[in-house]
């Protein structure tokens, strides 16, 4: 029977081939926003310290870590290496990140959040409404890698 036929109640959650799109998309996403942190740790420490949520001595660490955990992650996710680990932590990251934009939200504060840029998001990018949308959109794609139970194709190690 195929996958994707309307008898089979797992439908499209056990097919392989949207789960690969979403392990691309996610993970494509994560890797293009940890290049530009890694090419300027600077920029990016700027940015974690406009948050106001972190204290001095963490912010340097923060700027640095963070990005190499998304390319890492994110590279897992597209070459199919660990990939329920590797969606889960980006996951992970993406709760902090909503979490950290609701506060800052919440408190009144303008920030950019400097997910896929360094400043210079076009402004739309930075209203608080639209990255909310945008990391809980990502969030279920994550939770759906995480969960999905079918056959993965093009994956290194399953884990």
């Amino acid at each position: 029977m195929d996958i994707l036929s309307p008898g089979n109640s797992a439908g499209w959650r056990a097919n392989g081939w949207v789960d690969l799109g979403l392990r691309w998309l996610l993970g494509g996403l994560f890797v293009m926003a940890s290049v530009h942190k890694i090419m300027d740790p600077a920029a990016f420490a700027k940015i974690v310290y406009g948050y106001g949520l972190f204290p001095a001595a963490t912010i340097n660490l923060i700027a640095i870590i963070v990005p190499f955990i998304e390319l890492t992650a994110g590279l897992a996710l597209v070459i199919g290496i660990y990939p329920r680990a590797a969606a889960l932590i980006l996951s992970g990251l993406l709760i902090a990140f909503i979490l950290i934009i609701g506060i800052n939200t919440l408190r009144g504060h303008v920030f950019d959040c400097g997910c896929f840029s360094n400043g210079e998001a076009a402004l739309w990018q930075n209203q608080p409404g639209w990255m909310l949308g945008r990391n809980a959109a990502l969030l279920l794609i994550g939770w759906s890698v995480t969960a999905f139970r079918g056959h993965r194709k093009i994956l290194v190690r399953a884990g």
